[in-house]
């Protein structure tokens, strides 16, 4: 694996989960997976080990690495020490707003040195699994450079989200010293993320639904003519979850805890949710949670319009955690100073999120897209039945309870709209005050979502390649 985070050293959003979860998965199965990621913001003494020490160059100079060890549940950290990264703050930036201006210069340098590490310490990979723009040019570079040591070795590049393309001055490319190809540029820049689609062996994404909703123009990012035309090497597959970190009734963060067969310690944390956030004691209303970045990709545009007639007009609760547009934080505040029956809290907190997630009935994701989605899975383990737009990762892993019955675990709805969404509300009342609620929540949690499912399917795709080059490209 090549990435540029990795829980539990490094993390900025969801693909650090995915690069820390996934190689323990594919261990459990017999594999031997290892993680090669930078040190971020710390002295290269306190990364490891010492594993080997490196040149690596570059248009201009001879940039010196270290790589450092640590194993970690039995996975391999290899530590890429350089002050491009352990002298900076953050992962791509200082903030989120303010990324650093070498970035192509920065992650360039991980990509060549993932490829001069496993020689150096004659560790040969069959695969190398290239994660988001960031490990993009790996594939190119493997290719270019005609390694005798790398014959046979394939390459998997996954997407994250497509909207992340790693795109710098064409100029730029110079830097890393490596001859370029047309593939490599679009509209006059290096595309990071589109050398990666154009050069893997193999592509995935983070579910089935946006593998097929990005090679259209309105998700495309630009980028849907060469996926369709490698479609016959693209595949989703959905991500799973931490089921240790997310389990109620081990969960450290819930004063109370309770299991599909056992339901009494679910009503206590939603009593505690009431108390901390604010909203009035009332076992029998039904409580609808939202924790997101608050935006309009998240769907915000289309709430905003209609949360507070249906605060007003439904016997509901809504606590909403998250941050982000200023708008939007500002319009929800207001909404909540006039009913109290909506908590609006502008923070970022594990506790909070694993505290609602098990407290709530319900839980709202009207996202414009979403790749995978891992909100809905967390409610779903924890018996809150989640309300989602059919898009990405939430159509592959809710079940619409009108559509099917007797396996749905949630109300689907297609238009992104505030009409679908109060209708959406109003479906999940109306199921809450029916006699086969318990049930309906009992089904939700016993769906299997752990990582042992999703590693079992990339372990089909790293069979495949590697069986495509044994037989020169044939199935």
């Amino acid at each position: 694996m090549v990435t540029s985070e990795a829980v539990p050293f490094s993390k900025s959003g969801g693909l650090a989960d995915v690069a820390g979860a996934l190689p323990i998965a594919l261990n459990a199965s017999g594999q031997d997976s290892r993680i090669i990621v930078p040190a971020y913001n710390t002295k290269a003494e306190d990364a490891g080990k010492s594993v080997c020490k490196l040149n690596v160059e570059m248009l201009s100079s001879v940039e010196k690495v270290e790589i450092r060890l640590k194993t970690v549940n039995r996975v391999k950290y290899y530590f890429v020490c350089h002050p491009y990264f352990c002298d900076r703050p953050g992962i791509y930036g200082n903030t989120s707003f303010e990324p650093y201006p070498d970035n192509f210069e920065r992650f360039t340098l991980l990509c060549k040195t993932a490829l001069q590490m496993c020689p150096a310490i004659k560790w040969k990979p069959d695969v190398i699994h290239c994660h988001d723009w960031t490990a993009g040019l790996l594939p190119y570079f493997l290719k270019e450079m005609n390694n005798p040591f790398y014959k046979g070795t394939r390459t998997v590049f996954t997407i994250h989200n497509l909207a992340y393309q790693g795109t710098f001055q064409r100029m730029d490319y110079l830097f890393s010293g490596v001859k370029p190809h047309e593939n490599l540029f679009r509209d006059s820049q290096v595309n990071m993320l589109k050398a990666g689609i154009a050069f893997s062996d193999f592509i995935t994404t983070v579910s089935p639904t946006y593998a097929r909703e990005i090679q259209g123009q309105e998700q495309g990012c630009g980028l849907d003519e060469l996926l369709r035309k490698r479609k016959t090497k693209l595949k989703g597959i959905v991500n799973g979850i931490d089921t240790k970190e997310w389990d109620p009734l081990h969960d450290e963060n819930l004063p109370y805890h309770f299991s599909a067969a056992r339901m009494g310690g679910k009503a206590k944390v939603k009593a505690e949710v009431q108390k901390e956030f604010g909203l009035p004691k009332a076992a029998n209303v039904p409580l609808f949670a939202m924790i997101s970045r608050l935006a309009s990709q998240k769907g915000f545009d289309a709430v905003l319009p209609c949360l507070e007639n249906m605060l007003r007009t439904m016997k509901i609760q809504f606590v909403i955690i998250g941050t982000g547009d200023s708008r939007i934080e500002r319009e929800l505040k207001e909404i909540a100073a006039r009913n109290e029956n909506l908590s609006v809290n502008i923070l970022f907190s594990n506790r909070a999120a694993h505290l609602v997630e098990a407290g709530a009935d319900f839980f709202l994701m009207p996202s414009r897209y979403e790749p995978c989605g891992l909100n809905q899975l967390y409610s779903l383990r924890y018996g809150t039945l989640p309300i989602v737009r059919k898009t990405g990762g939430l159509a592959d892993t809710v079940i619409d309870l009108d559509e099917r019955p007797d396996e749905g675990t949630g109300l689907v709805f297609e238009e992104l709209c505030p009409e679908e969404i109060v209708k959406h509300v109003k479906r999940a009342v109306e199921l809450y005050n029916r006699e086969n609620f318990g049930k309906v929540v009992e089904r939700a949690m016993k769906q299997d979502f752990s990582w042992g499912a999703s590693a079992a399917e990339y372990i089909k795709v790293y069979e495949r390649i590697t069986r495509e080059r044994k037989t020169g490209g044939k199935k």
